[in-house]
């Protein structure tokens, strides 16, 4: 008798031992679902990210390529304005030898009416006439 008591109360124990285990099990089924479920929710994380830097690579890229795009825009701008300078430059040098010419020419003209103006024109004698111009040289085959 007292042996069968001894095991009638192992056997509840060990009964309570199992449904404790068994709750144990469930408990730890249900965390191993959620880690599950986290586990999943991080790898979406993951690829949302992963796809977020490949698309900042992608801009990135673009705005390097419009960047080199602009700088070889601005060297061709600052080649054209170099160029542009040195065109004006010249202009006016030019224009300071055409004025030292005009100014020459006019001095010249000055002279010129000084010389001409010793020669008297008789008013009275009607048309002049033509000189023929003088024979010009040859040059060339002999």
């Amino acid at each position: 008798a007292v042996v069968a008591t001894e095991v009638r109360n192992l056997a509840q124990r060990s009964a309570a031992a199992a449904r404790e285990i068994k709750t144990l099990i469930g408990d730890s089924v249900d965390q191993v679902d959620a880690g599950a479920k986290l586990v999943d929710q991080a790898g979406a994380t993951m690829r949302e990210i992963v796809d977020s830097v490949r698309r900042v690579t992608d801009i990135v890229g673009e705005i390097a390529a419009a960047s080199d795009e602009q700088r070889a825009g601005i060297e061709q701008v600052n080649q054209a304005i170099g160029e542009m300078d040195g065109v004006t430059q010249q202009n006016a040098a030019l224009v300071e030898q055409a004025a030292a010419a005009a100014e020459s020419l006019h001095e010249q003209a000055g002279h010129l009416a000084e010389v001409v103006s010793v020669f008297k024109l008789d008013e009275r004698a009607g048309p002049s006439k033509q000189l023929a111009a003088p024979a010009r040289p040859r040059i060339g085959r002999g």
